[in-house]
């Protein structure tokens, strides 16, 4: 009996193990991947001293002079690296909320996960009186964890529901934005400055020290959130079919929203609150593979935004770098408005 045709083309791979991928999934994963390494290429070489592509490369083989080689691996990599890995950890995250949730809505930043990230970086810095990374770093983890638990609790009344679990978000997100108000108003004017500009979200002056540990972590959490993919899409398609593949629907979806709050927390300890990629890149990259069955362009789509986005932070004014949160606030407040446009015409 020849296989039904459903109007998509997939490649199979056949051997120690069997994959069905998508090939329009496939060519939007490696289109935007291109243009995130031609991205990266420009980001090693721009700043205050251009290098040129020969130089970037000899720097990165190791054949470029000390200077050239610092300013490469130490001071510009690390920066384009933790932008591509950590916009790939957030479009993950937020793919994986908008599934549970059912809304293109169903964000960390609109959720309140990122607020609570915000709210434990500030006790560190304002209460706990320490500026340490490390500090600063394990408030965001734990502030985003605890928002998480609080969240579910809240929402869980004889399972979770996703409309349940947006409006609890988004009432914890308000309540918490008002504490963090709160915390700097009744702080000192220096250490107020350095926490609002922490919870703006930048990347300048990004180190390897400062980015490994996130970075690896990311890394492993997108890989077991390929893994569990699969589970997701079942039980997006209802309780019922989620059962019959033998998906314990509560438990997977607990698994997911640590994976999820993590993807979110381990970014934020880094480099602050940064916006609009974990809300955006999952519906542009549904938009262009019309299909939702892996992650693998939703991570891409998340990488080339925010390095694009970072490029942009550094390039609106000449001498000046911008954090990256900057612009991505103000693209995501239009793309917010154009998801609730859309909402209101299709509803009317």
């Amino acid at each position: 009996m020849p296989p039904i045709n459903f109007g998509r083309r997939y490649i199979r791979l056949k051997g120690l193990i069997k994959l069905r991928i998508d090939a329009r999934s496939l060519v939007v994963t490696a289109v935007l991947l291109g243009a995130t390494l031609v991205i990266a290429c420009f980001g090693l070489m721009i700043g205050t001293l251009r290098l040129s592509v020969h130089e970037v490369f000899a720097a990165l083989s190791g054949d470029a002079a000390k200077m050239t080689r610092t300013i490469v691996v130490e001071w510009r990599l690390p920066r384009v690296l933790a932008a591509m890995i950590f916009g790939a950890g957030l479009a993950v995250s937020g793919s994986i909320f908008q599934s549970l949730t059912r809304n293109p809505l169903g964000s960390p930043d609109i959720i309140g996960f990122t607020s609570g990230s915000y709210t434990g970086a500030l006790i560190a810095m304002l209460i706990a009186g320490s500026t340490s990374f490390i500090a600063i770093a394990a408030g965001a983890l734990i502030g985003g964890l605890a928002t998480a638990v609080l969240i579910y609790l809240l929402a869980f009344r004889k399972g979770t529901q996703g409309f349940r679990l947006i409006i609890v978000g988004v009432a914890t997100s308000t309540i918490l934005s008002s504490v963090n108000s709160v915390l700097l108003l009744r702080s000192k004017a220096e250490v107020a400055l350095t926490a609002a500009a922490w919870g703006v979200g930048s990347l300048n002056g990004i180190s390897w020290a400062q980015s490994i540990p996130a970075m690896v972590a990311v890394v492993v959490l997108l890989l077991i959130a390929a893994v569990m993919a699969r589970p997701l899409r079942a039980m997006e398609l209802g309780e019922d079919a989620a059962k019959a593949h033998g998906i314990r629907s509560e438990r997977t979806r607990l698994v997911l929203i640590l994976i999820a709050v993590v993807l979110t927390a381990a970014p934020t300890a880094v480099m602050g609150p940064v916006s609009f990629v974990a809300l955006a890149a999952p519906q542009i990259a549904l938009r262009f593979t019309k299909s939702a069955q892996s992650f693998a362009p939703v991570a891409a789509m998340g990488a080339f935004l925010m390095l694009g986005a970072d490029m942009v932070a550094q390039r609106i004014v000449p001498g000046t770098i911008f954090p990256v949160g900057v612009v991505t606030l103000s693209l995501g407040g239009l793309y917010l408005v154009g998801v609730l446009f859309r909402q209101a015409r299709s509803s009317s």
